[in-house]
């Protein structure tokens, strides 16, 4: 998942140093979204482990 975050992460700043605004704005959101849903995951399972 995290690995997912960074790859879409990449094409945000390629597509941003080329040029390609929107799709760039559009990768970001991905990759943030993807972060997130990460984060919420691994909170998740560090709870449900440890109790």
């Amino acid at each position: 998942m995290l690995v997912l975050a960074i790859a879409a992460l990449i094409v945000a700043l390629l597509a941003g140093f080329l040029g390609f605004g929107r799709l760039a704005a559009t990768a970001a959101s991905i990759a943030r979204i993807i972060f997130v849903i990460f984060l919420v995951l691994f909170v998740a399972s560090l709870i449900l482990n440890y109790s």
